[in-house]
C-alpha cells in the first residue's frame, strides 16, 4: 500500500468514468445551463394562466420536465467531476453553480403543483379530452393530488424553494469537511512502513491480520473525529433543524412521516424494521459469539468487527477478475442483462480507484439520456468486487427504467433502489458458493454473507434507530450536543453487539463518520432492500425465467407505481414483516452452518 494516494491527474484514462459522454466540453455544459435557464423563464411565463385552458397546462407541463431534464444532466456532469476531485476549487464552483440554478428553477416553477391542485376534477377531465397529450401527466397529477394535505400556497412553495440551497448547507459542510479538509494521521501498516489513514483505506485496514493495525487505525480515526466532534453536532443538529423545519411547514407530524411519505411508503414500515430487528438481536448476539471465538480473543473489540473470521482464505482480487466474476455470477438475469453490465465495463461507466480529494465510498447515479455513473474506491478487497456488483445493480434499475420509461417516470422510488443491487449481491454469493469445494473457502465466503447481512441489515437499523430518536429528541426541544449524540450512538452499540462486545469508547464517535444522516431517513431502506432481494433472488433460484421476467418488469418500473406496489411485480410485499423475518432466519441458518464449518 502506497504511503500516499495518487493525485487525480495521476490516474489512469480508463480507471475514470467518462464525462464527456454527457459533454464534449465545458462550455457545452455552459451552453446547455443558459438553455435550461431560458426554458425555466419560458415556463414561469405561465405563472398566471396556466389553469386557463389545456393548452397552457399541457405546455407548462412539458416545458418543466424539458427543463428539469436538462438541469439534472448539468447538475452530475458538475457534481460526478467534484466528487473525484474536491480539492478542485473549479469543480466546486461550477457544481455550487448548478445547484443554485436548480434551486432557482423550483423557486420559479413553485407554482406549478398549487394550480393544479385548484383544478377540480371535472375541470381536468374536460381538458384531457381537449388535449390528448395530458394523458402522459396521469400519474404526475395524481401524484401531486396524494400529496394535496401537504402542498401550500403558490407564494409559499416559492418560499420553501427558494430555501432549498439553505437547507442543504448542513450536508454540503460535513461533505466539504470530511473529504476535502479533514486529515488524519498516520500508522505503520503490517510491514513496517508508515501509511496514512484515509476514509477509503479505514475498512481495508480494519481487515487486517494485524491486530495492532486493526486497533491504531481505529482509534486515531475517530479521537480525529472526537477533535471536531463539537463541530459535527452543530452540523447534524442543522440537518435535523432544516428537516424539522420542512416537516413543520408542510404539516406533517414528524420528520420521519415527512421523509416516508415522500416516498409514498408508510411510516409502518419503518416501525416493522425496528421491531423484527429487535425480536431477532439474539441471532445478531450469537454471531458476536461465534465471532470471537473464530479470532480466538478474550476479549472481543470493535475494531475486530471487520477482520474475516476465517483469516487464510481472504485473497485479492483484481478489477480485472472482478469483472469476470461478476459477469458471470448475473448470468440467471439473461443475457441482455449481462451484456448491459459489460458494456458499462467496457465504456468508462465506473471511476474505479482512489485519489486525493475523492470522495469516500460508492454509489451509482444514473443520467437519463446518457447511461449510469459508478464511483468506486476499489482495493481488490473481496468486499470490494461486491460492491462492484452492488454499484451495477443500482445502474442496471437506472438504465432499464430509463430505457423503459419517459423521463417524468423513470425516476424510481429511493425506497426500492436497494433492491437491485443487493439482489446483485446475493446472485455474487450463490454462484461463488456454488463454485467452491473447499470447506474453508466455503466458511470465508459464507462469513463474508453474514457480515454483509449484519451490515446492511443490522447495522443500517441501527443507523435508523439512531436517526429516529435523535430527530424526535430535537423535536421535543432537546439539544443535540456532541455528549448527547454520542452517548445516544454508544447505547445503541451496546444494545445491537450485546454482551460478548467490548464497546470501546471510541465508537462513540462513529456517528461522525457516516454521512447517510445527512440522507433524510435513508438508511432503513438498505435493510427493507436487503430483505426484499433476498426474496427475490430465492425466487429466481428456484422458478427460473418467469421470476426473471417479473423482476426485470420492476426495475423498468421507474415510479410509475408506489414503491410497495412495483415490489409485489416481483412477488415481495414489503409491507408486511414477513420477508423482513424471512432474512433475518436465513441469517440464522447461515450461522448454524458457520458454526458446524468452523
Amino acid at each position: 500500500m502506497a504511503k500516499e494516494l495518487m493525485k487525480r491527474s495521476e490516474v489512469k484514462e480508463q480507471d475514470t468514468w467518462a464525462l464527456a459522454d454527457m459533454y464534449a466540453t465545458v462550455q457545452d455544459w455552459e451552453q446547455a445551463l443558459e438553455k435550461a435557464r431560458a426554458l425555466a423563464e419560458q415556463a414561469e411565463g405561465f405563472k398566471d394562466t396556466v389553469t386557463d385552458s389545456a393548452a397552457n397546462l399541457l405546455k407548462c407541463l412539458e416545458l418543466f420536465a424539458e427543463c428539469e431534464q436538462m438541469l439534472d444532466v448539468a447538475y452530475s456532469y458538475a457534481h460526478r467531476a467534484s466528487d473525484v476531485d474536491t480539492t478542485d476549487m473549479e469543480n466546486q464552483a461550477r457544481a455550487q453553480r448548478v445547484t443554485s440554478l436548480v434551486v432557482e428553477f423550483q423557486e420559479k416553477l413553485a407554482f406549478l403543483e398549487p394550480a393544479i391542485l385548484s383544478l377540480d376534477e371535472g375541470t381536468l377531465a374536460e381538458y384531457r379530452s381537449q388535449e390528448p397529450g395530458l394523458a402522459h401527466y396521469d400519474i404526475h397529477i395524481q401524484e401531486i393530488a396524494r400529496t394535496k394535505a401537504h402542498c401550500l400556497s403558490a407564494e409559499m412553495e416559492a418560499l420553501l424553494a427558494s430555501a432549498g440551497e439553505m437547507r442543504h448547507t448542513p450536508e454540503n459542510v460535513y461533505s466539504m469537511f470530511n473529504n476535502a479538509d479533514l486529515k488524519f494521521p498516520e500508522i505503520t501498516d503490517e510491514n513496517g512502513e508508515q501509511v496514512r489513514i484515509t476514509s477509503g483505506r479505514f475498512v481495508p485496514m480494519q481487515c487486517s491480520s494485524d491486530r495492532r493495525v486493526r486497533k491504531d487505525s481505529f482509534e486515531k480515526l475517530y479521537h480525529t473525529y472526537q477533535g471536531f466532534e463539537n463541530t459535527l453536532a452543530a452540523a447534524y443538529s442543522g440537518q435535523v433543524k432544516q428537516l424539522m423545519f420542512s416537516a413543520k411547514a408542510r404539516k406533517y407530524s414528524s420528520t420521519l412521516e415527512a421523509a416516508v411519505d415522500r416516498n409514498n411508503v408508510s411510516p409502518k414500515v419503518y416501525e416493522n424494521l425496528l421491531e423484527v430487528v429487535h425480536e431477532n438481536l439474539d441471532k445478531l448476539h450469537r454471531y458476536v459469539s461465534l465471532r470471537k471465538r473464530c479470532l480466538g480473543v478474550e476479549e472481543l473489540h470493535m475494531y475486530d468487527i471487520y477482520v474475516p473470521m476465517v483469516a487464510d482464505a481472504d485473497r485479492k482480487v483484481p478489477f480485472e477478475e472482478a469483472k469476470e466474476t461478476v459477469l458471470e455470477a448475473l448470468a440467471p438475469l439473461g443475457e441482455r442483462y449481462v451484456s448491459i453490465v459489460k458494456e458499462g465495463f467496457e465504456n468508462r461507466w465506473i471511476d474505479v480507484y482512489e485519489n486525493q480529494g475523492k470522495r469516500s465510498g460508492a454509489y451509482s447515479a444514473g443520467v437519463y439520456g446518457v447511461h449510469p455513473y459508478v464511483l468506486l474506491n476499489y482495493n481488490e478487497k473481496l468486499d470490494d468486487m461486491f460492491t462492484l456488483a452492488h454499484e451495477m445493480g443500482h445502474a442496471m434499475h437506472s438504465y432499464l427504467s430509463n430505457e423503459t420509461q419517459p423521463y417524468i417516470y423513470a425516476n424510481y422510488r429511493i425506497f426500492v433502489a436497494e433492491v437491485a443491487s443487493t439482489c446483485n449481491e446475493v446472485l455474487l454469493m450463490e454462484y461463488l458458493l456454488n463454485k467452491t469445494t473447499d470447506r474453508r473457502e466455503r466458511a470465508y465466503l459464507i462469513n463474508h454473507f453474514l457480515d454483509s447481512f449484519k451490515g446492511t441489515v443490522y447495522r443500517q437499523a441501527m443507523f435508523a434507530e439512531y436517526e429516529k430518536i435523535t430527530n424526535a429528541m430535537a423535536e421535543a426541544g432537546e439539544s443535540l450536543t456532541a455528549d448527547a449524540l454520542r452517548k445516544v450512538y454508544y447505547d445503541l452499540n451496546c444494545k445491537y453487539y450485546g454482551p460478548d462486545m467490548v464497546s470501546d469508547e471510541e465508537i462513540g464517535w462513529e456517528w461522525c463518520r457516516i454521512p447517510h444522516f445527512y440522507m433524510n431517513f435513508y438508511v432503513y431502506q438498505y435493510a427493507t432492500g436487503f430483505s426484499a432481494a433476498v426474496a427475490i433472488a430465492k425466487r429466481i433460484r428456484q422458478e427460473g425465467q418467469p421470476a426473471v421476467e417479473e423482476y426485470l418488469r420492476f426495475l423498468s418500473g421507474g415510479c410509475t407505481q408506489d414503491p410497495v406496489s412495483l415490489l409485489k411485480i416481483a412477488g415481495v410485499d414489503i409491507g408486511k414483516k414477513e420477508p423482513i423475518q424471512a432474512g433475518l432466519d436465513l441469517f440464522g441458518e447461515l450461522l448454524d452452518e458457520m458454526e458446524q464449518l468452523i
